[in-house]
């Protein structure tokens, strides 16, 4: 299984989890709306019963009292029951007749029940002008050709269960982050685990044979062999040394020191230059402009030389490396173009995956862990600044210049 696919397996696994977890919530609000229309449904039904009601009543009151005392007695009892829905009676002309279960500001005078005080008038009033807007009201024709309207608000308890599936949305998504981004801690935890024993044990492995390369060439160096040659070899030797120490470092904070940025830059430029096909240009533009950024030297280098190899490999034997460097305000600018096969768009940003790779050999870790070095350790950033199939890619580093030296 290639390192693509092992990244497409734990993104699609992810985009599974967030699609569940959207299907989850979304059933659970529909189950909530449901109890919600439920108990508006009933809210209704109780205040439809509140109205037969209170319309039999006023029918009654105008009838022979004695006859219907006994079913009096049952419609006030229908009316009393309501101690939760919050209702206003009026007559033809909108005075209110009757209101119940509503908080007033003002307290009810025991003593004169029936007199309202200025206070909550002015509340009832406004109460009325909004159940007048909405749909919570049922017309009480009369006998004698009048009419009453009863307006009724949501109990508290629908009020409540109202803004519930919100409240649970809420949670809802609070725990699918929680979940999302310990999955994905979880992972680059394993990740950095993985990646720092990789490397301290390719350092600790590769020891023993720079060690015994070292003194083979002090050994050539007292037999007949071109000199040339000799310095040749030596540069390769220190160099799979300095390598060893890249690897070693991996996992521990580097050390830092403020450096001309298009110095290292161009060392890196420099040792590649003879190690890839004469086919390949490599060139570099590097500004005039001193650049002075605080950075682990032996670890840019390893960037750079990651992205030439890259170049390389996506020029496939011939075509040109241009690497260019600016200053952009208080950043440092380098750009690795290349005229390769490019990238497509939608790889542009996966590339810097750990596992991600279009080559038939190699783990794809290089431009993950250039990543990690440039964001990490120096504090800047690293993208395709642009990539056209066929033509070219272009890579952009941004490094923050050194705040004590910088113009």
């Amino acid at each position: 299984m290639t390192g693509m696919n092992i990244y497409d397996m734990r993104r699609y696994g992810l985009i599974a989890f967030l699609m569940v977890s959207l299907g989850l919530v979304a059933l659970f609000l529909y189950v909530s709306n449901q109890l919600v229309n439920d108990l508006a449904r009933q809210e209704r039904d109780r205040m439809q019963l509140w109205a037969d009601a209170t319309q039999r009543l006023a029918d009654l009151n105008q009838g022979d009292p004695e006859a219907d005392a006994a079913n009096i007695d049952f419609l006030f009892s229908i009316i009393e029951r309501n101690r939760t829905i919050p209702v206003l009676l009026t007559d033809d002309a909108g005075n209110i007749i009757l209101h119940r279960n509503f908080d007033l500001p003002e307290p009810i005078d025991t003593l004169s029940p029936w007199v309202t005080s200025p206070a909550n008038e002015a509340f009832l009033q406004r109460k009325l002008e909004r159940l007048q807007k909405g749909d919570n009201q049922i017309r009480i024709p009369l006998s004698d050709g009048t009419a009453q309207m009863l307006y009724f608000a949501d109990s508290k308890l629908l009020y409540r269960l109202s803004y519930y599936p919100y409240v649970q949305l809420f949670v809802m998504l609070v725990f699918v982050m929680i979940v999302y981004f310990a999955v994905n801690s979880t992972r680059r935890a394993e990740q950095n685990k993985v990646w720092v024993g990789l490397s301290k044990e390719t350092a600790h492995q590769l020891g023993t044979p720079i060690s015994s390369l070292m003194a083979w060439m002090e050994l050539l160096k007292g037999m007949d062999v071109d000199a040339d040659i000799i310095r040749e070899m030596n540069k390769d030797v220190n160099r799979l040394s300095t390598i060893a120490s890249r690897f070693s470092k991996i996992g521990s904070k580097p050390s830092m020191e403020v450096e001309n940025i298009n110095d290292v830059v161009d060392r890196a430029a420099s040792y590649m230059q003879t190690r890839i096909s004469s086919r390949i240009s490599l060139t570099t533009k590097l500004s005039m402009i001193p650049m002075p950024v605080n950075v682990s030297a032996p670890l840019f280098e390893w960037v750079m030389e990651n992205l030439i190899k890259n170049a390389v490999d996506a020029m496939e034997g011939s075509g040109s490396i241009t690497i260019t460097s600016e200053k952009s305000g208080n950043q440092a600018i380098i750009l690795v173009t290349d005229t390769g096969k490019g990238i497509p768009r939608k790889n542009q940003k996966t590339v810097f995956n750990p596992g991600f790779t279009t080559k038939k050999r190699g783990w794809g870790l290089g431009l993950a862990l250039a990543r990690r070095i440039i964001e990490q350790y120096h504090g800047g950033k690293i993208f395709v600044k642009r990539s056209e199939p066929g033509v070219g890619t272009t890579f952009e580093i941004q490094l923050p210049l050194d705040e004590t030296t910088k113009a």
